[in-house]
């Protein structure tokens, strides 16, 4: 069995947080080994990029671990960043050499394993996140964990059609490893 791909016989905690490592795992495979031309590529009418979706799910997944589900403070270098200039971040992406979009999204999810086992220490899927309703009631985490894993499947679908543009490459899984 790959190493990707989520228990057969697990349990719910298992079974989510492996099922979004899954996503990543096959995301970062479709955005691999491409140099600037590859991750600036669109396709049809849209600003969507190979680079971009590097940086957004990078920020997104940062978002959603560190600071909503584990109430930490958001990690360099988005604190630095000029959302108001560049809300969509497509733009920023576009700046920036492969080699520092690969390390934001290798960081950001390298992060965000690693907190799998803090979450499982709070209590899981139950436990309360660091977000709260409008009336002050906790949002529990299985909530969020699945808006990242709604998140990841979106984008997983676009890096198919925008890969598949650049070079041909298609597939589900990346290629066993030797």
């Amino acid at each position: 069995m790959p190493p990707w791909e989520p228990p057969f016989h697990g349990d719910e905690h298992e079974a989510v947080f492996a099922a979004l490592d899954r996503l990543r795992v096959t995301f970062r495979w479709k955005a691999a080994d491409l140099d600037e031309a590859g991750l600036r590529a669109t396709t049809a009418s849209s600003a969507m990029t190979l680079g971009g979706l590097l940086q957004h799910l990078a920020l997104i997944d940062d978002w959603y671990v560190q600071v909503r589900i584990l109430g930490r403070p958001m990690p360099q270098p988005w604190v630095d960043l000029d959302w108001e200039a560049q809300p969509d971040g497509w733009e920023w992406a576009a700046e920036h050499a492969p080699e520092l979009l690969y390390d934001l999204y290798d960081g950001a999810a390298a992060r965000s394993r690693a907190a799998v086992e803090e979450i499982a220490a709070r209590g899981g899927l139950d436990a309360d996140s660091a977000v709260t309703l409008p009336d002050g009631s906790p949002v529990n985490i299985r909530r969020l964990v699945m808006d990242l894993v709604e998140e990841y499947g979106r984008h997983t679908g676009h890096a198919d059609l925008l890969r598949e543009a650049v070079d041909g490459r298609t597939g589900e899984d990346p290629p066993w490893p030797s």
